[in-house]
């Protein structure tokens, strides 16, 4: 479940607006108040897109959800936030650009850090001919016992 920080005040709007200068984007309104209910608290966190939009409108804000996937692309696009795809219908965006792996739980669809040096890997395979390797995601999915 989608979890927000409620209520977006001056710190809140400094940190987003801190947020997005690190980034050298520009400061749009709608940018300042997603920003505001994604770090408005310094609190990391993983959303959805519709779940963002939802908390948007709950704080009426006027965005479209076409814009949120937009801006969340542009949040991306600009390193302050990774996409993670747990299955072909629903991403993720996670405000934690370090590596780390994540707990997907299947029951919830709740999306949360595991601890961060708890996945080791021996050895990953060549990239073709020139290509990079740029990100490793692991996503350990896990059933209710």
């Amino acid at each position: 479940m989608d979890q927000f920080f409620a209520s977006v005040d001056d710190t809140a709007q400094s940190r987003a607006a801190a947020w997005l200068a690190r980034a050298q984007l520009r400061p749009t309104r709608q940018r300042l108040s997603l920003a505001s209910l994604l770090v408005g608290d310094g609190q990391n966190r993983h959303v959805t897109a519709e779940g963002l939009f939802m908390a948007a409108k709950a704080s009426g804000e006027s965005v479209s959800l076409a814009t949120v996937y937009n801006t969340l692309r542009a949040f991306c696009d600009a390193g302050l936030m990774n996409e993670i795809t747990v299955d072909a219908t629903r991403s993720y965006f996670d405000t934690c650009v370090e590596d780390h792996p994540h707990y997907f739980w299947e029951d919830t669809q709740d999306l949360t850090d595991a601890p961060a040096g708890a996945v080791a890997f021996s050895r990953l395979p060549d990239p073709p001919a020139g290509a990079e390797i740029s990100r490793v995601d692991v996503v350990i999915r896990l059933r209710r016992t």
